[in-house]
């Protein structure tokens, strides 16, 4: 079954002396955030960019679909820490994303780990869908 999901942003003014903000999100999670071209480019200033949406949504989706895979391997997790930095580089674009993963898995060496993390970055929905970014990285361990 397909699954829609929905944003709404209004930007005023150019892209230097503009500013933004994500008014609303279909699921009621969040909003509103603010959004400038300083705190995609330079100083977030308590607002966020495009960037740190997309290391949430990429930190979040590779943590499922790394649960997935150690499960369907029989080892679920106790737990996994993730963090996906997004490297933003005006003039280029995303230049590269770091992802960092530290699991705690009973029953499973530190190789099968790296295995199963390699394969969730590959499965990922979001890494698909990243596959124009020059790098993205992985430092899987276990905890």
């Amino acid at each position: 079954m397909a699954t829609d999901r929905h944003a709404e942003v209004t930007w005023q003014g150019g892209l230097l002396d503009g500013s933004g903000r994500i008014d609303s999100v279909g699921s009621g999670a969040f909003a509103p955030l603010d959004i400038t071209w300083s705190s995609r480019a330079e100083d977030p200033a308590g607002r966020t960019s495009p960037e740190e949406l997309l290391a949430a949504a990429h930190a979040s989706c590779f943590s499922m679909a790394l649960s997935l895979e150690l499960a369907e391997a029989g080892t679920p997790p106790e737990e996994l820490k993730t963090s996906a930095t997004v490297t933003f580089q005006p003039g280029e674009g995303i230049t590269k994303i770091a992802l960092r993963v530290r699991g705690t898995v009973p029953r499973l060496d530190a190789d099968g780990f790296r295995k199963a993390a390699e394969d969730a970055k590959a499965n990922c929905p979001v890494s698909q869908a990243l596959t124009g970014v020059p790098e993205i990285t992985l430092d899987a361990s276990l905890a």
